[in-house]
């Protein structure tokens, strides 16, 4: 199955592990994604406008130290799937996805007639964040995730596009106590809101479920410590599987 991501540094995330653990449950995905860090929706579409080979192009999570363009990777090959999101400091701002996710739509469906395409809802900031952005929200994580989530659904509802879920899973598993940041749970953030190594695997859990259809609940997948976690609780593994799979 091969799947084209045109996002940033949310999509790195999300799909760093994603290859390894679809693999780990017998399932072959070819994973491009099209990085450049913070890009907006807007952004992308004037890249796409002046096919300009400004993404950083990732394999499976790994760079491959080529530039691309996204019209050069559309046609690289027939896909599965093609997926897209907005940056997250703009996700909670409706009028902020136009008219550049129809223009991007636009072009996917013509350069990729009947492909899947979806949409990665963004995530809210751990609570804590300094990121400049989350003032926007008021520094609540609360509204930030309500914004957000109202943005892509009402979306993906204009467009007739799935979504994949992560923002929803990732507050989901909040809600936990051991996820519960405010009572001295372990965090998802390596940085207040970028993804750590459990931040990183529930998304890909998260993608593999949407795009193959597939149970997560005994994923063996173990990435190696990093992204901020220096040794890796297995406890913790399995109640991101656990979280996906009761969606």
């Amino acid at each position: 199955m091969k799947i084209l991501a045109i996002g940033n540094s949310f999509s790195t995330d999300a799909t760093t592990y994603l290859h390894q653990t679809a693999l780990a449950q017998g399932v072959d995905l070819e994973v491009y994604n099209l990085y450049i860090g913070g890009c907006p929706l807007e952004k992308h579409a004037l890249n796409l406008e002046n096919d300009e080979p400004a993404y950083e192009e990732q394999l499976n999570g790994v760079p491959t130290g080529r530039m691309v363009s996204i019209r050069e990777m559309l046609r690289l090959q027939p896909w599965d799937a093609v997926i897209t999101q907005q940056a997250s400091p703009y996700s909670g701002w409706l009028e902020s996805y136009e008219p550049f996710l129809g223009l991007l739509l636009e072009t996917i469906r013509k350069e990729c007639p009947g492909v899947r395409i979806l949409l990665h809802e963004t995530w809210a900031y751990e609570h804590t964040s300094t990121h400049s952005a989350f003032l926007r929200y008021r520094r609540s994580q609360q509204e930030m995730y309500e914004r957000i989530r109202s943005c892509y659904y009402m979306m993906a509802y204009k467009y007739g596009l799935e979504v994949i879920p992560c923002g929803d899973m990732i507050q989901k598993a909040r809600s936990l106590p051991v996820f519960d940041t405010r009572n001295g749970g372990q965090t998802l953030c390596r940085d207040g809101f970028h993804m750590n190594l459990y931040g990183r695997y529930l998304t890909a859990c998260v993608w593999l479920k949407t795009l193959c259809g597939v149970s997560v609940k005994n994923n063996p997948f173990v990435p190696e410590a990093a992204c901020g976690v220096e040794e890796v609780d297995e406890c913790l593994m399995q109640v991101v599987r656990d979280v996906v799979e009761a969606e």
